[in-house]
Formats: C-alpha cells, structure tokens, sequence
C-alpha cells in the first residue's frame, strides 16, 4: 500500500525471488487485450484459477512471487495492472481509478475463459478484491483479502500511524520532512518522496526486517508507477488520503458476500494496522481471520510455511 516509491521497494525486497523451476514473471508469460489495452500475465499451475492483486496501488505481481509453491493446487495467474510492469501504460493518469482496476478483472476472468475465480488481493490488491466481490459474486468461488483495507478511514489510518512512528523513531528525517511542506512540497513532490524512502521499509512493514534485505536481485520493468499512485490516492494522499482511496468504503457490503473468505492480517503490520483490520471480525463476521503474530504486512514473506498451507486447506473447502 503505501508509502509511493517505499512501496516499491516493498515489492521488489519482500519478493522472495521465484524458485528455479517457476516461470520467469519478464519472459514467461501472455498478453491479454482488456477494455482496450494490453495486460501481462503470468500462469502455472494446476486446479482452479487463483488471481493475485498487486498492492500500491501502482505496484507489479512481481513481489507476489512467494505464493508461487500454491501452483500445486491451484492454476496460479498473477498479472500487472493498467499501467503497471510490463502491461500498457495510459496516456493521461485520470485514466487510472479503483473502478477501472476491478473491471480490467472481470475483463481479464473473461478474456481468459474462467467462469469462476478465486482472488487473492494483497494490500491495496485486497481493495480491489472487495470491489470485485461485491459487483460480481457469481464469479468468485474463494476470497482472500491479505493485509489490506475495508475504508478510506482505515488507508487514512494508516497515514496517521506510519507519520507518528516516523515522527518518533526517526525525528531527523520528520524535521527534515516537515522543513520541506512548510515550503510547500506534498507527497506527489519528488523531493517529499526521497525523503520518505530514507526510512527502511522494514521498519514500518515487518516483523523481520532480514527478511526484505536485497539480495541482487534482478530490476522489473516499470516496477513501480508513482504518478499512477498519487492520482489515485490524491496529490498529498502520505498525509491526507482523497481522490479513489479517499471515497472507498465497503464497511456496509461485505456482511452480504457469500462465498468463502479468508483475511489475513500481521500483528506488526504499520500499514494495514491491527486496530482496524479486527474491525473486519465485525464488518464481514461469516470470514475467517488470522492473526499473524510474527509477521508485518507480507505473512507470506515472514510465516510461509503457515500461511500457505492454511490457503491451501482454504481453497480446498
């Protein structure tokens, strides 16, 4: 989800870097025409299509690759949305919005032939899945919502706590922030953005900050849109969140899913933060919830060996 360019640090040294053997996400894979455009994608596996969404909003599938061992059961697609990666970029950033993100999915589902899917949305992925699931049930057999968010309330939460953790572990990057906005810079500026990558993504994002070191690993193109970001969560969204993510709210709706869900929440996420993801025990209480207790934003990263053996016995009910 968040922080602009830190993000994308996130997907690239969360990745735990496919095993040989899985198909290459810049090599292996097909493109596919939606609503007017291209979109990569990248497909193995055998057993019911699972569709992976991509956090950011701006990010690739590339960071999702640790799922990659889930092909044993499922036909795994992973995907890079409009304007992302290696799909095709718009021509102006308004064409990108929250409501263009969930029908390039349904377009997708159609375009590969699927009359139903389990999705699996990660962060702002995990927004995307919630939309898709409310417009069109009847094509969702499993949902998995993984360290994401319910409201524009909950994105605008976890503005305000990665700000206070930043302000209080790290007071000479915040001084030099707010040195910066007094001038008149906002998130969007790329001066604001240098300034918040200068915190480690570990810090707001893991349990095991070793986890997400980088470790050589090889660049993905368009690995990470900012302008694609800041038009959709709003020109100053690291402090006050608008634009798509500022009007979001699926609190009301998700008591009406019916199909199978799982949410997947870390105890030392800062971002999809633990105060608000319980709030889903009571905005979707038909769920099952887990709490990872030793993982931050990517229990996939930090717990593997739990979480994808309780997806697997998920998508097999």
């Amino acid at each position: 989800m968040k922080k602009g360019i830190l993000l994308y640090l996130l997907l690239l040294l969360s990745c735990a870097m496919q095993a040989q053997g899985f198909p290459d996400s810049q090599t292996d894979g097909k493109y596919y025409t939606v609503n007017g455009h291209k979109i990569w994608t990248v497909s193995f596996g055998k057993g019911d299509p699972l569709f992976f969404i991509a956090g950011g909003p701006g990010g690739t599938h590339y960071g999702l690759r640790s799922f990659d061992s889930l092909s044993v059961n499922s036909t795994l697609v992973y995907f890079d949305g409009y304007g992302r990666g290696k799909s095709d970029v718009a021509k102006s950033p308004t064409e990108y919005s929250l409501d263009n993100d969930i029908e390039d999915l349904e377009g997708l589902r159609k375009a590969m032939g699927f009359a139903q899917i389990n999705i699996l949305g990660h962060s702002y992925g995990g927004v995307v899945a919630q939309g898709y699931a409310i417009k069109y049930p009847q094509h969702v057999k499993h949902l998995i919502l993984a360290n994401t968010f319910h409201s524009y309330l909950m994105w605008q939460a976890n503005d305000d706590n990665c700000n206070h953790e930043i302000m209080t572990n790290y007071p000479e990057v915040w001084d030099t922030l707010m040195t910066v906005r007094e001038q008149g810079n906002i998130s969007s500026d790329s001066i604001h953005q240098e300034i918040y990558g200068r915190v480690p993504y570990g810090f707001l994002y893991a349990y095991n900050p070793d986890k997400f070191r980088a470790r050589g690993r090889k660049p993905y193109p368009n690995s990470f849109n900012a302008e694609l970001y800041y038009q959709m969560v709003g020109k100053d969204g690291d402090f006050i969140v608008g634009s798509d993510i500022g009007t979001f709210d699926y609190r009301k709706d998700l008591k009406s899913l019916k199909m199978p869900i799982l949410i997947v929440a870390g105890r030392y996420d800062r971002v999809a933060v633990p105060r608000m993801m319980v709030k889903y025990k009571e905005y979707c209480p038909q769920a099952t919830f887990v709490m990872f207790e030793h993982s931050g934003h990517n229990p996939q990263v930090e717990e593997p060996s739990v979480e994808l053996p309780m997806i697997r016995d998920f998508l097999g009910k």
